[in-house]
């Protein structure tokens, strides 16, 4: 099944730099530069592009079978560990588990910073959380081979802030909005724990769009909460389907630009048609598009 929800990561300049640097710690990765900016700064550029005209736009790079999308843009938005990326080593499946996630945690650190030490914990035999060279946090755990299997790669939303004790209601409301979205694992706080309250979610996870996604309430306080640096892009069939995911992804008018939104927990999105590609190959494309808010396909 293609993958329906794909992260969307913001690089200052770097994009394919870090692409072919998650391609090197990572096993079976590839990379593929897949758009470039007009080759003229007077075809539709905001301010901030011109000075990247004909350079790449975006690159995606996939883990084992998962897709991230690395944008070539500025230092507007700059990643936070709001939301991380959990990769899940199954003894299971892998007799080198642990050897994979050691290597792995060693590659991701080069020039990084540790968030959380590397060391057993009671959900974990080995888990740790880190910082990579470029901002991005991902969490490396080794899973319960007598648990329910989980993917290789899950985005975690770290609900801090203002957001704090919300996890659940945007479960709740993501699953909603998904036809197929479904509820897994809930382990809530036992008692209040910095500002999470008794109830709240110390972990879940949860699956729409056919993919799994974990989201947790911050036990402690944090200063930083979601951002445009990861957004998560949702492939629609069609104009009704872009028209569905705009309404009930989009809260916040003053964040509406060309395909992007946000929600009403802060989280951004990105609804766009799947001939996107095709789209964009037509004359004036990047101009018409930096000009919608929500995309119209017939406008293109």
């Amino acid at each position: 099944m293609a993958q329906k929800i794909t992260p969307n990561l913001w690089f200052n300049g770097n994009a394919k730099e870090a692409a072919d640097f998650y391609a090197s710690a990572f096993p079976d990765t590839t990379v593929n530069v897949t758009s470039y900016y007009p080759k003229t700064a007077e075809e539709g550029l905001a301010d901030f592009q011109k000075d990247l005209a004909g350079q790449v736009l975006t690159v995606d790079f996939t883990i084992k079978g998962y897709t991230f999308t690395c944008i070539n843009a500025d230092s507007t938005f700059k990643f936070n560990p709001s939301i991380s990326f959990m990769v899940n080593f199954d003894p299971s499946q892998d007799e080198q588990a642990s050897e994979h996630l050691d290597a792995l945690w060693d590659k991701l650190l080069d020039g990084g910073e540790v968030l959380m030490n590397k060391d057993e914990y009671p959900y974990s035999k080995k888990y740790g959380w880190l910082k990579d060279k470029f901002g991005l946090t991902w969490q490396l755990m080794l899973t319960n081979p007598e648990g329910e299997p989980r993917p290789f790669i899950i985005p975690n939303l770290m609900f801090s802030g203002a957001n704090t004790n919300r996890a659940k209601e945007a479960i709740d409301y993501y699953v909603s909005v998904f036809t197929d979205g479904k509820m897994g694992t809930q382990a809530p706080y036992t008692q209040d724990t910095g500002p999470a309250k008794a109830g709240s979610l110390m972990f879940a996870d949860f699956q729409i769009g056919g993919q799994w996604f974990a989201a947790m309430d911050s036990g402690v306080e944090q200063d930083f909460t979601f951002n445009e640096a990861v957004s998560l892009t949702v492939i629609c069939k069609d104009q009704d389907e872009i028209d569905y995911f705009w309404e009930k992804l989009s809260k916040v008018p003053e964040s509406e630009q060309c395909g992007w939104c946000k929600d009403q927990f802060g989280v951004s999105w990105q609804i766009v048609p799947e001939n996107m590609d095709e789209l964009m190959k037509r004359p004036d494309a990047f101009a018409k598009m930096m000009e919608m808010h929500k995309l119209v396909i017939a406008d293109f």
